[in-house]
């Protein structure tokens, strides 16, 4: 497992980071090994969220983490400030009610990362930042970070925050995947495209992509006649796509992989730190995840892959 490195924590994260939107009270011991196999291949990262499971995420990874005595040897992203049916929630009081509910939830007397999950433009950046740096400094949060902000939006927070000796966004998770999309999974989220991945190539800040492997369009179930998955087809359905999917499976051929492991190897050989979260919920889609992690793609190999170089 290779790992990397986040301003503001003095512990490694692992490359795989482990999904926990499955996580619920009465499937305790399926997560619970899910997360022992998960951390005897080297994993020490679980992202999960405040809305996540209606809050059984976090109390399971909490028990889970208090039964094998090992939460100093684990990486917890954890996420709030998601809107709700009255709207965006991006604000001082939201964050803070948010943050005691996933401290208390998960039994935590600090988060490693601390992310918001949405963002609400008409917040001005540095008033986000300002009340991010209050739980900073109490010890509560050790590293903050965004996820499906947009970069203009993060390059505008860490500009205030180092004009006021405070601490800014150490890292991002936007979706980022070899399959793009079409449009948003949901409102409000963002897909790195490619002034994004230049940002983090630029300024080598880690990205932590959700749905990385693009919700399994890569598994080879899917086909341009299928239009079952209706998500599937309105986000990831396109011939660029189905292109792609192609020639992961001819470069998966000639490296004696699958097109999903390809996929994966795809997020992980970027030019700038990054992170893939998985969903991998039996032993044999984290032995596939696993692998998928050591593939070493060329940059030429990459910008094939995505049909970048197509473009030159």
């Amino acid at each position: 497992m290779e790992y990397l490195h986040v301003q503001g924590l003095d512990k490694p994260v692992s490359r795989l980071m482990k999904g926990s939107d499955y996580f619920y009270h009465n499937a305790y011991d399926k997560a619970a090994a899910n997360l022992d196999a998960f951390f005897a291949i080297g994993g020490n990262s679980i992202d999960t969220a405040h809305i996540y499971c209606g809050g059984q995420s976090e109390e399971v990874i909490g028990r889970y983490m208090k039964e094998r005595g090992n939460r100093e040897q684990w990486v917890v992203l954890t996420k709030g400030a998601h809107h709700d049916q009255n709207g965006p929630r991006v604000s001082r009081e939201a964050i803070r009610s948010d943050l005691k509910d996933s401290m208390e939830r998960l039994q935590f007397d600090y988060i490693d990362m601390y992310a918001l999950h949405r963002d609400d433009p008409s917040v001005p950046a540095g008033e986000v930042i300002d009340a991010l740096n209050e739980h900073i400094a109490s010890g509560a949060v050790r590293a903050i970070g965004v996820s499906n902000w947009s970069w203009q939006r993060i390059q505008e927070a860490n500009e205030y925050a180092a004009a006021n000796g405070l601490v800014g966004f150490s890292f991002s998770s936007p979706n980022l995947s070899l399959a793009k999309a079409n449009e948003p999974f949901w409102a409000g989220c963002v897909s790195a495209d490619e002034e994004t991945c230049a940002w983090h190539e630029e300024n080598q800040i880690p990205l932590f992509s959700w749905s990385s492997q693009a919700r399994g369009f890569f598994t080879g179930r899917f086909s341009p006649e299928d239009r079952s998955n209706e998500d599937l087809v309105r986000v990831f359905y396109s011939e660029d796509n189905w292109e792609r999917l192609e020639r992961a499976k001819q470069l998966g051929e000639r490296k004696n992989v699958s097109a999903i492991q390809i996929a994966l190897a795809y997020v992980l050989n970027q030019p700038f730190p990054t992170s893939a979260l998985i969903g991998a919920q039996s032993l044999e889609e984290l032995r596939s995840c696993d692998e998928g992690s050591r593939i070493v793609l060329s940059p030429e190999e990459r910008n094939w892959l995505d049909l970048s170089s197509d473009k030159k």
